[in-house]
């Protein structure tokens, strides 16, 4: 079966930056399980696993506007320190912050008295990404993970 929409894909990946060493592989651990095309993963990732199959690799470079997107200026914010909890900051610092929304990757940019600076660009915005992937399983969805959207079972969701 040919990887399309509305298909679960099991999958192994290693992520670097373009010409860089990798930041992040699943090789360790169970493979990733997504649905495709319901914004699980980077839109530039996901296209390039259009019509592959189980047992394929390949590698594919993914520019940052089709990854985390570009960096965007000035998206900071002031945070006050009591909801960073008793952790040690220091700047430069990656940590996940509770909001309204769900949690939140933000970089420690400046640590005050009772207020932190906050970047609040994904990690790796304004990176260009460079994946190896190895297809491990493609299968259709239930309708079920169609309707709610993403993965039940083996390497996805359990409600």
């Amino acid at each position: 079966m040919k990887i399309a929409k509305d298909s679960v894909v099991r999958f192994h990946y290693t992520v670097s930056e373009v010409g860089q060493e990798p930041l992040e592989s699943s090789r360790e651990r169970d493979p990733l399980a997504i649905l495709i095309g319901h914004g699980n993963i980077i839109p530039g990732l996901e296209n390039a696993m259009m019509d592959k199959a189980a047992g394929e690799s390949f590698g594919v470079d993914v520019a940052a506007a089709d990854a985390y997107g570009e960096r965007r200026d000035g998206l900071t914010q002031r945070v006050p320190k009591k909801h960073f909890g008793a952790q040690k900051l220091v700047p430069g610092q990656q940590v996940v912050l509770q909001t309204n929304f769900g949690p939140r990757a933000v970089t420690i940019q400046k640590i005050g008295m009772s207020v932190v600076d906050v970047d609040l660009n994904h990690p790796m915005a304004g990176k260009d990404l460079h994946f190896d992937v190895e297809i491990v399983e493609v299968r259709e969805a239930s309708q079920e993970e169609i309707d709610h959207g993403h993965v039940h079972g083996d390497g996805g969701h359990h409600h």
